[in-house]
Protein backbone atom coordinates (compact mmCIF):
# COMPACT_ATOMS: atom_id res chain seq x y z
CA UNK A 1 0.00 0.00 0.00
CA UNK A 2 1.55 3.31 -1.13
CA UNK A 3 1.79 6.10 1.43
CA UNK A 4 2.34 9.80 0.87
CA UNK A 5 5.03 10.23 3.51
CA UNK A 6 8.56 8.99 4.14
CA UNK A 7 9.57 6.44 6.77
CA UNK A 8 13.33 6.93 6.65
CA UNK A 9 13.64 6.82 10.43
CA UNK A 10 11.44 5.05 12.97
CA UNK A 11 12.57 5.89 16.48
CA UNK A 12 11.61 3.82 19.52
CA UNK A 13 10.55 5.83 22.57
CA UNK A 14 9.56 4.14 25.87
CA UNK A 15 6.20 5.83 26.32
CA UNK A 16 6.17 5.68 30.14
CA UNK A 17 9.40 7.69 30.33
CA UNK A 18 8.47 11.36 30.47
CA UNK A 19 12.03 12.59 29.90
CA UNK A 20 12.36 10.59 26.68
CA UNK A 21 8.86 11.53 25.56
CA UNK A 22 9.73 15.20 26.01
CA UNK A 23 12.92 14.70 24.03
CA UNK A 24 10.95 12.99 21.25
CA UNK A 25 8.76 16.08 20.81
CA UNK A 26 11.86 17.94 19.58
CA UNK A 27 13.37 15.27 17.34
CA UNK A 28 13.01 14.98 13.57
CA UNK A 29 12.22 11.28 13.22
CA UNK A 30 9.80 10.56 10.38
CA UNK A 31 7.96 8.06 12.61
CA UNK A 32 7.84 7.77 16.39
CA UNK A 33 7.35 4.23 17.67
CA UNK A 34 5.94 5.07 21.09
CA UNK A 35 6.61 1.82 22.89
CA UNK A 36 4.21 0.01 25.19
CA UNK A 37 5.89 -3.37 24.74
CA UNK A 38 9.40 -4.58 25.61
CA UNK A 39 10.88 -1.37 27.02
CA UNK A 40 7.89 -0.72 29.31
CA UNK A 41 8.26 -2.70 32.53
CA UNK A 42 6.93 -3.60 35.05
CA UNK A 43 3.42 -4.31 33.82
CA UNK A 44 1.77 -1.44 35.69
CA UNK A 45 3.82 0.99 33.60
CA UNK A 46 1.93 -0.06 30.48
CA UNK A 47 -1.10 1.97 31.54
CA UNK A 48 1.21 4.86 32.36
CA UNK A 49 2.54 4.57 28.80
CA UNK A 50 -0.96 4.57 27.27
CA UNK A 51 -1.92 7.64 29.31
CA UNK A 52 1.26 9.48 28.28
CA UNK A 53 0.64 8.73 24.60
CA UNK A 54 -2.95 10.01 24.82
CA UNK A 55 -1.80 13.13 26.65
CA UNK A 56 1.03 14.05 24.28
CA UNK A 57 -0.89 13.20 21.09
CA UNK A 58 -4.00 15.12 22.16
CA UNK A 59 -1.82 18.15 22.88
CA UNK A 60 -0.31 17.96 19.40
CA UNK A 61 3.20 17.59 20.74
CA UNK A 62 4.31 15.16 18.03
CA UNK A 63 3.23 17.34 15.13
CA UNK A 64 6.52 16.84 13.28
CA UNK A 65 6.33 13.03 13.18
CA UNK A 66 3.88 10.24 12.38
CA UNK A 67 2.90 8.31 15.50
CA UNK A 68 2.81 4.51 15.46
CA UNK A 69 2.69 3.06 19.01
CA UNK A 70 4.27 -0.37 19.35
CA UNK A 71 1.55 -2.40 21.05
CA UNK A 72 1.89 -5.60 23.02
CA UNK A 73 1.60 -8.95 21.27
CA UNK A 74 -1.45 -11.13 20.81
CA UNK A 75 -0.65 -13.38 23.79
CA UNK A 76 0.16 -10.62 26.27
CA UNK A 77 -3.27 -9.84 27.65
CA UNK A 78 -2.54 -6.15 27.05
CA UNK A 79 -3.33 -5.79 23.35
CA UNK A 80 -7.03 -4.92 23.59
CA UNK A 81 -6.43 -2.07 26.01
CA UNK A 82 -3.51 -0.80 23.91
CA UNK A 83 -5.59 -0.58 20.78
CA UNK A 84 -8.91 0.48 22.26
CA UNK A 85 -7.39 3.36 24.18
CA UNK A 86 -5.09 4.55 21.39
CA UNK A 87 -7.33 4.49 18.31
CA UNK A 88 -7.50 8.27 18.52
CA UNK A 89 -6.89 11.24 16.22
CA UNK A 90 -3.17 11.88 15.86
CA UNK A 91 -2.23 8.19 15.85
CA UNK A 92 -1.44 6.98 12.33
CA UNK A 93 -1.36 3.29 13.11
CA UNK A 94 0.44 0.65 15.13
CA UNK A 95 3.59 -1.44 15.06
CA UNK A 96 2.49 -5.03 15.64
CA UNK A 97 5.22 -7.17 17.26
CA UNK A 98 5.85 -10.90 16.92
CA UNK A 99 4.07 -11.11 13.57
CA UNK A 100 4.71 -14.79 12.91
CA UNK A 101 2.41 -15.38 9.96
CA UNK A 102 -0.29 -13.78 7.88
CA UNK A 103 -3.11 -14.82 10.18
CA UNK A 104 -1.55 -12.83 13.06
CA UNK A 105 -1.68 -9.63 11.01
CA UNK A 106 -5.16 -10.49 9.69
CA UNK A 107 -6.35 -10.95 13.29
CA UNK A 108 -4.93 -7.57 14.27
CA UNK A 109 -6.53 -5.91 11.26
CA UNK A 110 -9.93 -7.35 12.21
CA UNK A 111 -9.48 -6.13 15.79
CA UNK A 112 -8.83 -2.63 14.46
CA UNK A 113 -11.85 -2.91 12.19
CA UNK A 114 -14.12 -3.87 15.10
CA UNK A 115 -12.91 -0.96 17.20
CA UNK A 116 -13.17 1.51 14.31
CA UNK A 117 -16.74 0.36 13.70
CA UNK A 118 -17.68 0.71 17.37
CA UNK A 119 -16.10 4.15 17.63
CA UNK A 120 -17.64 5.26 14.31
CA UNK A 121 -14.21 5.80 12.76
CA UNK A 122 -13.91 5.08 9.02
CA UNK A 123 -12.81 1.47 8.59
CA UNK A 124 -9.19 1.26 7.46
CA UNK A 125 -8.10 4.46 9.20
CA UNK A 126 -5.36 2.89 11.32
CA UNK A 127 -2.39 1.33 9.52
CA UNK A 128 -0.15 -1.59 10.52
CA UNK A 129 3.61 -2.10 10.53
CA UNK A 130 4.31 -5.78 11.30
CA UNK A 131 7.59 -6.42 13.11
CA UNK A 132 9.45 -9.45 11.74
CA UNK A 133 11.36 -11.04 14.62
CA UNK A 134 11.65 -14.80 14.01
CA UNK A 135 12.89 -17.26 11.43
CA UNK A 136 9.29 -18.33 10.77
CA UNK A 137 8.21 -14.75 10.17
CA UNK A 138 11.00 -14.27 7.63
CA UNK A 139 9.88 -17.41 5.80
CA UNK A 140 6.27 -16.14 5.89
CA UNK A 141 7.09 -12.62 4.71
CA UNK A 142 4.87 -12.78 1.62
CA UNK A 143 1.70 -13.72 3.53
CA UNK A 144 2.45 -11.15 6.23
CA UNK A 145 2.77 -8.41 3.62
CA UNK A 146 -0.53 -9.36 1.97
CA UNK A 147 -2.64 -10.15 5.05
CA UNK A 148 -4.26 -6.69 5.23
CA UNK A 149 -3.70 -4.94 1.87
CA UNK A 150 -5.37 -1.68 2.95
CA UNK A 151 -3.57 -1.42 6.28
CA UNK A 152 -0.03 -2.80 6.03
CA UNK A 153 2.14 0.12 4.93
CA UNK A 154 5.56 -1.24 5.92
CA UNK A 155 7.33 -4.21 7.50
CA UNK A 156 10.26 -3.85 9.89
CA UNK A 157 13.02 -6.26 10.86
CA UNK A 158 13.87 -6.99 14.50
CA UNK A 159 17.30 -8.63 14.33
CA UNK A 160 17.98 -9.40 17.99
CA UNK A 161 15.04 -11.75 18.47
CA UNK A 162 15.68 -13.19 15.01
CA UNK A 163 19.29 -14.12 15.77
CA UNK A 164 18.21 -15.69 19.08
CA UNK A 165 15.55 -17.73 17.29
CA UNK A 166 18.06 -18.71 14.62
CA UNK A 167 20.61 -19.83 17.20
CA UNK A 168 23.22 -17.87 15.29
CA UNK A 169 25.72 -15.21 16.23
CA UNK A 170 25.31 -11.47 15.78
CA UNK A 171 28.67 -10.98 14.09
CA UNK A 172 30.18 -7.61 13.25
CA UNK A 173 29.91 -8.23 9.51
CA UNK A 174 26.16 -8.94 9.71
CA UNK A 175 26.53 -12.32 7.99
CA UNK A 176 23.89 -13.99 10.16
CA UNK A 177 21.18 -11.48 9.23
CA UNK A 178 22.09 -10.75 5.60
CA UNK A 179 19.73 -13.31 4.05
CA UNK A 180 16.86 -12.32 6.30
CA UNK A 181 17.33 -8.65 5.43
CA UNK A 182 17.31 -9.43 1.73
CA UNK A 183 14.18 -11.60 2.03
CA UNK A 184 12.29 -8.96 4.00
CA UNK A 185 13.20 -6.20 1.57
CA UNK A 186 12.17 -8.33 -1.42
CA UNK A 187 8.94 -9.46 0.21
CA UNK A 188 7.97 -5.88 0.94
CA UNK A 189 8.89 -4.54 -2.48
CA UNK A 190 7.06 -7.41 -4.21
CA UNK A 191 3.87 -6.15 -2.57
CA UNK A 192 4.35 -2.41 -2.83
CA UNK A 193 5.06 -1.68 0.82
CA UNK A 194 8.03 -0.08 2.56
CA UNK A 195 10.84 -2.27 3.99
CA UNK A 196 12.38 -0.96 7.22
CA UNK A 197 15.80 -2.23 8.28
CA UNK A 198 16.72 -3.41 11.77
CA UNK A 199 18.21 -1.24 14.50
CA UNK A 200 21.91 -0.45 14.51
CA UNK A 201 22.95 -1.84 17.88
CA UNK A 202 26.12 0.24 18.29
CA UNK A 203 24.25 3.52 18.56
CA UNK A 204 27.36 5.59 19.33
CA UNK A 205 29.41 4.28 16.40
CA UNK A 206 28.22 6.54 13.59
CA UNK A 207 31.00 5.40 11.26
CA UNK A 208 29.73 1.83 11.48
CA UNK A 209 26.15 3.08 11.09
CA UNK A 210 27.12 4.79 7.85
CA UNK A 211 28.69 1.60 6.47
CA UNK A 212 25.55 -0.28 7.42
CA UNK A 213 23.33 2.30 5.72
CA UNK A 214 25.24 1.93 2.46
CA UNK A 215 24.45 -1.80 2.44
CA UNK A 216 20.89 -1.23 3.64
CA UNK A 217 20.13 1.07 0.74
CA UNK A 218 21.68 -1.39 -1.72
CA UNK A 219 19.38 -4.12 -0.38
CA UNK A 220 16.35 -1.93 -1.08
CA UNK A 221 15.42 -0.72 2.40
CA UNK A 222 13.80 2.70 2.64
CA UNK A 223 14.16 3.32 6.36
CA UNK A 224 15.64 2.05 9.60
CA UNK A 225 14.58 1.43 13.18
CA UNK A 226 16.38 3.96 15.38
CA UNK A 227 17.32 3.92 19.07
CA UNK A 228 19.02 7.30 19.42
CA UNK A 229 18.32 10.74 17.87
CA UNK A 230 21.99 11.10 16.89
CA UNK A 231 21.36 8.45 14.20
CA UNK A 232 18.67 10.49 12.43
CA UNK A 233 20.81 12.76 10.19
CA UNK A 234 22.62 9.81 8.60
CA UNK A 235 19.40 7.83 8.14
CA UNK A 236 17.77 10.77 6.41
CA UNK A 237 20.83 11.34 4.25
CA UNK A 238 21.04 7.78 2.96
CA UNK A 239 17.33 7.11 2.56
CA UNK A 240 16.74 10.39 0.71
CA UNK A 241 17.76 10.83 -2.94
CA UNK A 242 21.14 12.53 -3.36
CA UNK A 243 21.50 15.54 -5.66
CA UNK A 244 23.31 13.26 -8.13
CA UNK A 245 20.42 10.78 -8.10
CA UNK A 246 17.90 13.57 -8.65
CA UNK A 247 19.91 14.95 -11.59
CA UNK A 248 20.17 11.45 -13.09
CA UNK A 249 16.42 10.88 -12.67
CA UNK A 250 15.51 14.20 -14.27
CA UNK A 251 17.79 13.44 -17.23
CA UNK A 252 16.33 9.94 -17.67
CA UNK A 253 12.79 11.32 -17.84
CA UNK A 254 13.83 14.14 -20.18
CA UNK A 255 15.56 11.77 -22.58
CA UNK A 256 12.66 9.31 -22.45
CA UNK A 257 10.11 12.05 -23.18
CA UNK A 258 12.24 13.34 -26.06
CA UNK A 259 12.43 9.84 -27.54
CA UNK A 260 8.65 9.48 -27.35
CA UNK A 261 8.11 12.91 -28.94
CA UNK A 262 10.45 11.96 -31.80
CA UNK A 263 8.70 8.67 -32.36
CA UNK A 264 11.65 6.61 -31.19
CA UNK A 265 11.16 3.39 -29.32
CA UNK A 266 13.80 4.08 -26.68
CA UNK A 267 16.30 6.76 -25.71
CA UNK A 268 20.04 6.14 -25.66
CA UNK A 269 22.66 7.66 -23.36
CA UNK A 270 26.36 6.73 -23.32
CA UNK A 271 25.57 3.88 -25.71
CA UNK A 272 23.09 2.42 -23.23
CA UNK A 273 19.37 1.99 -23.81
CA UNK A 274 17.07 3.83 -21.40
CA UNK A 275 14.32 1.28 -20.92
CA UNK A 276 11.13 1.19 -18.82
CA UNK A 277 12.92 -0.06 -15.63
CA UNK A 278 15.20 2.99 -15.64
CA UNK A 279 12.26 5.31 -16.23
CA UNK A 280 10.36 3.69 -13.36
CA UNK A 281 13.38 4.08 -11.08
CA UNK A 282 13.71 7.72 -12.07
CA UNK A 283 10.06 8.39 -11.20
CA UNK A 284 10.50 6.69 -7.81
CA UNK A 285 13.55 8.82 -7.05
CA UNK A 286 11.74 12.05 -7.91
CA UNK A 287 8.70 10.99 -5.86
CA UNK A 288 10.90 10.46 -2.79
CA UNK A 289 12.63 13.77 -3.45
CA UNK A 290 9.32 15.60 -3.46
CA UNK A 291 8.22 13.88 -0.24
CA UNK A 292 11.52 14.80 1.43
CA UNK A 293 10.78 18.50 0.85
CA UNK A 294 7.44 18.40 2.69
Amino acid sequence: MKVDYLMRSMMFVPAHNERLMNSATKCEADVLLLDIEDSVQPRENKQVARDKIKEYVSQGRFANSRVFPRVNDRESGELLQDVYQLTIPGVEGFMYPKSQKGEDVYFFGKLLETIEYEKRIPVGTFKIIPLIETTGAVMNIQEICTACPNRVVAVAFGCEDFVTDLGGEHDLEGTSIFTARAMIAMGAKANGIVPIDTVHIKVHDLEDLEKNLVLSKKLGFEGMLVLNPKELPLCHKYYSPSSEEVEWAEEMLRLSEEAVAQGKGVAVKDNKFIGPPMVKMARNILRKFELSKK
